[in-house]
């Protein structure tokens, strides 16, 4: 019997449980996993682009060295970009750090910082 293995896009959730759940997560690493989803969800579905930015940069400026949540935040601020065809000044330059700390330590911030970059760069043509 062969199973597949079928990945689903998380679906946006209200603002306040998202608000709660990247809370708890920047607080205790222990719920990085569920805030994962929350953030991915909230970037390719909620239609707010302000609250998807806001909380993508505050996700890539408070998780501490090493998080997954720092790389998957400016993977985020890419679909944000693709998505709404723009990104405030605080997003523009997060995505930048986040890929430049990606290139010189993986350990620091992961890869997908650097796709969340090459995606800024071909939707808003910068850089």
């Amino acid at each position: 019997m062969h199973s597949h293995l079928s990945f689903e896009n998380p679906p946006a959730l209200p603002h306040e449980v998202v608000v709660e759940t990247l809370e708890r997560a920047l607080r205790d690493r222990s719920a990085e996993g569920e805030a994962a989803g929350v953030l991915v969800g909230t970037a390719l579905n909620d239609d707010d682009a302000e609250f998807v930015e806001h909380w993508c940069v505050q996700v890539g400026t408070r998780a501490v060295s090493g998080s997954p949540l720092l790389g998957l935040a400016g993977l985020c601020l890419g679909h944000t970009a693709r998505r709404f065809g723009r990104l405030g000044d605080d997003g523009l330059e997060l995505v930048k750090s986040l890929a430049a700390r990606a290139e010189s330590d993986p350990t620091d911030v992961d890869g997908r910082a650097l796709d969340g970059f090459d995606d800024v760069r071909s939707f808003l043509h910068l850089w």
